[in-house]
């Protein structure tokens, strides 16, 4: 049997066959509209969803937290799932690999969760309150900045400095944070102020 076709007509059949496995893939054909009642629901449907930024370096990426148990109502939140934030103009949802494994960050066994002491003379570390910690801090401060702050140098010019002490600001904030924690140490005239993302 012979068939002729022109190639109007083949253009036809091909552009009609296009459309059907388009129409196909997009979930129009029977196949899929009889597994759509079988779908499992995600494990994250039923999790708190907090947008965050990556601790690590200074670019700053979005990130999104999946977590079961909302901390906000005081209750205990179980981390199950961290992504870059597609939404995010920095990073559009990608990641690094250190940001990648934000997760395992989060659930190490040698992650930092509280204050921390030693003591002089001991030879481990005690847990102390927040309130213990800054007061502690606050003091040595304080102390440190009278017994070594420089009014004038030595042809007398008033230069209003301290530096014995140093600061190392975090790289994943705002830019008005960013901006009031160099106030604050440029107030109490610490000279070395540097950025967690140059270390």
């Amino acid at each position: 049997m012979n068939v002729e076709l022109s190639r109007r007509g083949f253009l036809k059949l091909a552009g009609a066959g296009a459309a059907g496995t388009t129409l196909g893939a997009m979930g129009f054909g029977e196949a899929e509209a009889a597994t759509v009642a079988h779908v499992r629901q995600f494990k994250l449907t039923a999790t708190t969803e907090v947008r965050n930024t990556c601790p690590y370096c200074s670019v700053a990426c979005g990130i999104i937290i999946y977590a079961k148990g909302d901390a906000s109502k005081g209750e205990k939140a179980d981390i199950l799932h961290i992504e870059g934030d597609v939404d995010h103009p920095t990073n559009r949802g990608t990641l690094c690999p250190k940001g990648a494994a934000l997760k395992d960050f989060v659930h190490s066994a040698t992650r930092l969760k509280y204050p921390m002491i030693r003591k002089s003379g001991s030879d481990r570390f005690e847990r102390v309150s927040w309130d213990q910690a800054l007061d502690r801090i606050a003091r040595l401060m304080k102390d440190d900045r009278d017994a070594n702050f420089l009014t004038h140098n030595e042809a007398g010019v008033p230069v209003n400095r301290w530096t014995s002490t140093g600061m190392l600001a975090a790289s994943a904030t705002t830019n008005e944070t960013a901006w009031a924690t160099f106030k604050v140490a440029k107030t109490l005239g610490i000279v070395g102020f540097d950025n967690q993302a140059r270390v």
